[in-house]
């Protein structure tokens, strides 16, 4: 059997390594093709040629320096369209002379004649933007000058590069395009072959590593769990962690950088959906065989509880048929990418324009789906945390706790037990709800207004932040990044807002708890210390008292590490959740407070 564990360990390093190695395999070569591919307004397409020459055909040797060129040539092109289109000093004045007291946007005519490209575009954007000016009366030349130059600066800041140029998030997309299109390298010409280098043979060590564990009588067995340089925040998790945020750091904000990884995933796209991978395809694969290969170990581990056995199961399965398979082949019978699990607000996105449009315009079925998710929110949740608590979701369902519960179960002793921990997890868990919340409400009345203010906030500019620093940053970054660090419930410790509306229900209208025999109790602190979500469940245990925190997920491992079955997972009538019990001997009485 170590004979079979070595085997499988190497196997598995090798292709980790071959995955790493291969991000620097390729040489990048822009050809005019590529550029039409990925730019599809003529005009800009010309614009970049004309700038691209220098590199077009040319190969370049690393990703890095084929990305600082497209920047270059980005950064050419808007100084040139803000020096071609910016409203001069000269034009300002010639429009304040015009208006005198009163300011008439028909001026604006006068001022910039449509008879050639520069001035029709001035005329269209300077009406855009200052069209609020129309019929205004200033008490003075300067009070006019000063708002002409208001709009002109929001001309500059915002019309001439949206427009004219490729703004910061039309160069995200284009440089990952382009870098896709470009490559040259070993993967693009045998994709498979790498898939199995990699992939492969990362499944197959995983495998080996992990089967032997059969052989080993049932119970958990955690020896030595805190002097292991990987479970304990050693060298090796330290460097496990390091690589996730990197990964994830790439993935969120610099995609285009890692298209070898995803030219590898091709086939298996093609193959679901009809289309090339994308970013979040590879990781969407990769996320499902995590779960899918540390499943086998969470369930090989905890085989002596059929609690934990089907719980593993139910993540395993939702996270590849509903988050992974459905979607994809949605896409592939031209249907909106929908995952039927996902529930606002962990779906942040749920009730943004582009998908509410989307969903209303795919017929019947998007409606269906639109319809679906409202119920999820307003009915099943409430509905089904009475009735078995929040564990049915974040244990059972969820994605984001399918992972932490398989990939992160080695962490889950790293989670913080202090009162301190507590008390900011109460703070960050409900204050990025009331954000969610915020944030959805303002994305909605712009959706419904056509005005991009929602009362003293720019809704774009407040999902953006919200998308960036809690969708990417916490969520992905330190949601996974931090699993060897700070123990693997993290996000939905401190950040996701889905857990704390499940929490509130449970807290306070639900019939689920943890009932405790303090009694049998001896102390030993198993159950706190595998309890990921921080809570110090031998407190409760040797006091005899109902663990009813709104942070428990009921993922069942304090009872299963239980060496006396002190813990039991019970739903009972609501009455007696909140009972105040105190140890006579080796009984309990309840003082009804």
């Amino acid at each position: 059997m170590k004979i079979l564990k070595i085997t499988g360990l190497l196997l598995f390093v090798a292709g980790f390594f071959v995955f790493n190695a291969s991000f620097f395999w390729a040489d990048y070569r822009l050809t005019e093709n590529a550029v039409k591919k990925s730019i599809h307004d003529e005009q800009k397409q010309a614009l970049f040629l004309t700038e691209a020459s220098a590199i077009l055909d040319r190969p370049v040797s690393s990703n890095f320096e084929f990305i600082h060129y497209v920047s270059e040539i980005f950064e050419t092109i808007n100084e040139k369209q803000l020096t071609k289109y910016a409203i001069t000093e000269d034009e300002l004045d010639r429009l304040a002379k015009l208006s005198e007291a009163t300011f008439s946007i028909a001026n604006v005519d006068s001022v910039f004649r449509t008879s050639n490209e520069t001035s029709s575009f001035k005329n269209k954007v300077f009406k855009d933007f200052g069209g609020s000016l129309e019929s205004r009366t200033f008490s003075s030349p300067e009070e006019l000058h000063t708002e002409l130059k208001n709009v002109s600066a929001k001309v500059r800041d915002y019309a001439i590069i949206n427009r004219a140029g490729f703004d910061r998030y039309a160069q995200k997309d284009i440089k990952y395009s382009l870098a896709k299109a470009s490559a040259e390298s070993p993967v693009r010409n045998n994709p498979l072959l790498y898939l199995l280098l990699t992939f492969g043979l990362c499944i197959i060590g995983a495998a080996l590593y992990i089967l032997p564990k059969i052989k080993e009588s049932k119970g958990i067995k955690n020896n030595n769990i805190f002097f292991h340089p990987m479970k304990n925040v050693g060298w090796l998790g330290i460097l496990t962690g390091t690589w996730l945020i990197v990964f994830y750091v790439i993935l969120y904000f610099f995609p285009e950088y890692m298209t070898n990884w995803i030219i590898m995933v091709d086939p298996i796209s093609e193959m679901l959906n009809g289309h090339e991978a994308g970013r979040f395809f590879l990781y969407g694969f990769i996320y499902t065989l995590c779960i899918l290969v540390m499943g086998v170990r969470m369930i090989i581990h905890y085989r002596h509880s059929k609690y934990q056995i089907f719980r593993t199961l139910s993540v395993m399965f939702f996270q590849t048929a509903f988050a992974f398979l459905i979607p994809e082949f949605l896409i592939r019978l031209n249907k909106p990418y929908f995952d039927f699990k996902n529930i606002w607000p962990l779906d942040y996105s749920f009730f943004f324009d582009f998908r509410l449009d989307q969903l209303r315009e795919s017929g019947a079925l998007g409606i269906f789906m639109l319809g679906w998710g409202i119920a999820l929110i307003i009915i099943a949740v409430p509905v089904f945390v009475y009735f078995f608590g929040k564990r049915w979701y974040c244990s059972w369902v969820c994605g984001c706790g399918g992972l932490a519960e398989t990939l992160g179960d080695p962490y889950r002793q790293l989670s913080d037990k202090s009162l301190k921990a507590w008390k900011i997890e109460r703070w960050m868990v409900h204050g990025v709800l009331a954000f969610a919340i915020v944030m959805t409400a303002a994305v909605l009345y712009t959706y419904w207004t056509k005005s991009s203010w929602f009362l003293i906030v720019d809704s774009y500019s407040l999902r953006e932040v919200y998308g960036s620093f809690i969708g990417a940053a916490f969520a992905g970054v330190i949601g996974t990044g931090f699993y060897p660090l700070m123990g693997n419930r993290v996000w939905c410790r401190f950040g996701c807002p889905l857990a704390a509306y499940l929490g509130l229900i449970q807290r306070f209208k639900s019939r689920f708890r943890i009932t405790t025999n303090g009694g049998q109790c001896i102390s030993c602190g198993n159950c706190s210390t595998y309890c990921e979500m921080g809570i110090d469940v031998r407190w409760y245990a040797q006091r005899g008292q109902n663990i009813v925190r709104s942070s428990c997920v009921g993922c069942g491992v304090c009872s299963a590490v239980c060496p006396r079955g002190v813990l039991n997972l019970e739903v009972k009538d609501e009455e007696g959740r909140f009972g105040k019990p105190i140890l006579i001997g080796n009984n309990n009485a309840k003082l009804d407070v």
